[in-house]
């Protein structure tokens, strides 16, 4: 099947099969029950269990059962995912409303090994030198030690990933790496108090992530930071060593003032770019083996995406499951509880993984989706969240899937610790699908509440690479069969430009040309603060 003219999931048999089985097995009094499941098949965990590089996917907890898990492949097959998946993969213009390959795998693919199409080989050769080159930038930067201090600046794809990183990574810093800080934020108190920690500017090194060079929060950003280190004493003629760019503009970063540049192709999404030179945070923190490791285990579920049949392909089967919830069980949201401190950052990650490619309401090919598409995605680190929102996912209203992710060995040496959290996980999963009867309706529990579990052995780069790859091809999985274009963001665009309008306007005072509401507010923001007020 040609890729181009694959029918939408809404245009196939399948989907109308789903939808009956659903109304059928899924709603109701006699509705399906994850506790008899269980009952009638002890076996369910085998049968559900997934195993993809470096993760572990029980899904025995899922709503779902086997001949749901029968139609969903054979949606898949009908809407041609394993044309649409190769056409990504070769490098062809998947992201058709900018013309644009979408790029990621190919910043992962092994730098000793040709890729086998001709077409990707050139590109990746100059990715593939550039990237070595960052490498041997962040290496020289910590065997010189003339940096205390890395102050990283960007926002979206250019800031959550390396984030990500360095937090799920921090045993894996080695001793002579540099403080990393980010800045993100267009409210200056981030930055300020990023500033206020640094030891000296001369021993300040400031990295500016942005693909386009023109994202109006890295921009403020870089300049006031370039602002603070004249102001502190630093020399101009010194700007060139102490700013760097990751950028795919270079021009438009040297003419701020950045001396390297280090660069990565149009085709790489900003939410998709961790792979590329946007990862030198994490090479100057963990070293280019640690990096390269990192990348390693981005390829290998690369592989096992492009290679697994789809009954037993890791991503596939997540990304089928996120749309046999959104649209057949109709469950608006998603929430991700990592059990382990270093990805605490992950429900953000994927807040603009998942909802930046797929919140969409039109396909690629400009026609209204008559169904939804992304799910709200929210979580938080356990076992904080049991303290938090765990109340509403045992007895709220609305039934929300839980996702846990947990880390079987520790990298720290308190074992007694380590225990008491993977009990905690797997309770509140046992308890989630149990529930609990009581004579006191308000401690009754209704059970029967889905969740899966993602394991892994260790976190290390190689892990946390093949982790955050399954979720990347999971929403290509999902989007693919919305008839979405999961690599454009035109969302993102819309607010931009009405903040420079509106910047304008409150910096002159000038409200005319505004709606009411805007103009209400701008008014009350340029008044003068009132006499009495103690600033």
């Amino acid at each position: 099947m040609d890729w181009q003219s694959r029918p939408r999931c809404d245009e196939t048999p399948a989907w109308r099969a789903l939808g009956a089985h659903a109304a059928a097995h899924f709603s109701g009094p006699q509705a399906f029950d994850l506790r008899q499941a269980f009952a009638q098949d002890p076996a369910r965990p085998w049968h559900l269990a997934v195993q993809g590089p470096h993760v572990y996917a029980d899904l025995s907890r899922a709503l779902i059962d086997a001949p749901a898990r029968a139609l969903l492949l054979r949606l898949a097959e009908e809407c041609g995912l394993a044309a649409h998946r190769d056409a990504m993969l070769a490098g062809q213009h998947v992201n058709v409303s900018e013309d644009r390959p979408a790029l990621h795998p190919l910043m992962r693919w092994p730098a000793e090994s040709p890729h086998p199409l001709e077409d990707l080989r050139q590109i990746q050769r100059q990715s593939a030198s550039e990237l070595s080159n960052m490498l041997s930038f962040a290496e020289q930067v910590r065997a010189q030690g003339r940096f205390d201090d890395v102050v990283h600046i960007g926002i979206g794809g250019s800031d959550l990933g390396p984030r990500l990183a360095l937090q799920a990574l921090a045993p894996d810093i080695l001793p002579d790496a540099p403080r990393v800080h980010f800045v993100a934020n267009m409210d200056g108190h981030e930055l300020a108090g990023v500033l206020g920690r640094l030891r000296s500017a001369t021993r300040t090194l400031f990295v500016l992530a942005s693909k386009s060079f023109g994202t109006a929060e890295t921009l403020r950003n870089a300049q006031s930071a370039r602002d603070w280190f004249l102001a502190q004493g630093g020399p101009p003629q010194a700007l060139a060593e102490h700013f760097v760019a990751l950028t795919a503009r270079p021009d438009l970063a040297r003419a701020l003032g950045a001396g390297r540049c280090f660069t990565f192709p149009e085709g790489v999404g900003g939410r998709l770019s961790l792979w590329s030179v946007i990862g030198l945070p994490v090479a100057l923190a963990v070293g280019s083996a640690g990096f390269r490791a990192l990348l390693a285990g981005a390829h290998a579920m690369d592989q096992h995406f492009a290679q697994a049949p789809l009954s037993a392909n890791l991503p596939v089967q997540l990304g089928l499951l996120d749309v046999w919830y959104r649209n057949f069980l109709h469950f608006p949201s998603r929430c991700v509880v990592p059990y382990h401190h270093g990805l605490r950052r992950l429900p953000a990650y994927l807040q603009q993984l998942e909802m930046e490619s797929n919140g969409k309401r039109v396909d690629a090919r400009g026609r209204a989706v008559p169904f939804d598409t992304a799910p709200v995605i929210w979580g938080e680190e356990g076992s904080g969240a049991q303290h938090a929102f765990f109340q509403l996912l045992h007895q709220g209203t609305r039934v929300v899937p839980v996702e846990f992710v947990a880390v079987r060995r520790a990298a720290h040496d308190l074992p007694e610790h380590q225990a008491r959290l993977l009990a905690n996980a797997l309770a509140q999963a046992r308890a989630l699908m149990l529930g609990h009867a009581d004579e006191n309706p308000q401690r009754c529990f209704p059970g029967n509440r889905p969740s899966i579990f993602l394991l892994m052995d260790r976190l290390t780069p190689a892990s946390l690479g093949a982790l955050i790859a399954l979720h990347e091809h999971r929403m290509f999985t999902s989007g693919s069969l919305w008839g979405l274009n999961s690599f454009d963001q035109w969302g993102v665009e819309l607010g931009k430009r009405h903040s420079l309008a509106i910047e304008q306007a409150l910096n002159q005072g000038d409200c005319s040309g505004l709606d009411p509401a805007t103009a209400h507010l701008l008014a009350l923001l340029t008044q003068p603060p009132p006499q009495d007020d103690p600033r």
